[in-house]
């Protein structure tokens, strides 16, 4: 592969993950910026960097001229007093940089059965706990049967009336809820937007509907957002595109690394190939570019 073009949340993003890609260097490609990062409204709406990565033309270096190796020899002599004055001061740093400067978050403990590592927390502030628990993990994004319309003022209600008003949007909210979750309808004819790009836009305001639903130290609340039924078209797509990848694999009998995605579209690409005789899946990196890789058995 010559060239990659790769998204990021910047562009300096985008050419870290090209050059994982091409595993190459900076110096030892030509980069070309595609698209501008932009941040949007409170994150809605915002664009990612595109960037094209692109390996330079081989080019032989040029054997030194006896008179640059003469040069070259002349300065060494004054090169090694100083690395001599150097090294002290890097052990120093050194030693400072590798005392806490905190006590360790975690703790870890290794479980009896398994080889897999525990992480125990100490003094877990709540807020972090609830931080987590707003995430896509473990959350069944089907509609309930057994919901009711929210009550009229329901701050989740108020809250995404609100931010569409500000969008200048025109859709139709409809909420209801049970004792554990609250589920958005949105309508209309700006609701593509309020899905965004793979529903990433979508995904940004459930996540904050999730923060002010949960203000406070009452019950955890889920809380889903969907537009014209985005979501279960979505699971779909998802489950399809599972299930060609993994025959790609079973084929060419290589590793197939998805787009970064949310936890619970991950989630929908594990539990598809789950019960697949012929690959495995896992997934590498950290959050948001986390990603699936569709492995053979």
């Amino acid at each position: 592969m010559d060239f990659s073009e790769k998204w990021g949340t910047s562009v300096e993003n985008a050419v870290e993950l090209a050059l994982i890609d091409l595993k190459l260097t900076k110096a030892q490609v030509e980069i070309t910026v595609l698209e501008e990062p932009s941040k949007g409204f409170f994150g809605i709406g915002s664009k990612l960097a595109k960037v094209r990565v692109e390996k330079k033309a081989y080019q032989s270096e040029k054997p030194k001229t006896p008179e640059i190796k003469e040069e070259i020899k002349a300065v060494r002599p004054q090169v090694r007093p100083i690395r001599e004055e150097v090294r002290p001061i890097k052990e120093e740093a050194r030693t400072i940089r590798e005392e806490p400067k905190v006590k360790p978050f975690f703790e870890r403990a290794k479980e009896p059965s398994r080889e897999k590592v525990a992480y125990v927390v100490k003094n877990k502030p709540a807020f972090e706990t609830r931080r987590k628990e707003t995430n896509f993990e473990g959350l069944n994004q089907e509609k309930p049967e057994n919901l009711v319309p929210v009550e009229a003022g329901n701050k989740v209600l108020v809250f995404l009336n609100e931010i569409t008003e500000k969008m200048g949007l025109e859709v139709t909210l409809e909420a209801k809820e049970n004792e554990d979750i609250i589920y958005v309808d949105i309508e209309g004819k700006d609701s593509g937007t309020i899905i965004g790009k793979r529903g990433q836009t979508l995904d940004a305001i459930q996540y904050l509907t999730s923060l002010v639903a949960n203000k406070g130290d009452g019950k955890y609340i889920k809380v889903v957002v969907d537009a014209e039924n985005y979501r279960q078209k979505r699971e779909k797509t998802l489950e399809q595109l599972a299930n060609r990848l993994a025959s790609k694999v079973t084929k060419s009998r290589k590793s197939v690394r998805l787009e970064p995605m949310n936890p619970y579209e991950r989630k929908v690409i594990h539990a598809t190939l789950q019960s697949n005789p012929e690959v495995t899946t896992r997934s590498e990196g950290e959050e948001p570019y986390r990603r699936v890789i569709i492995d053979l058995k």
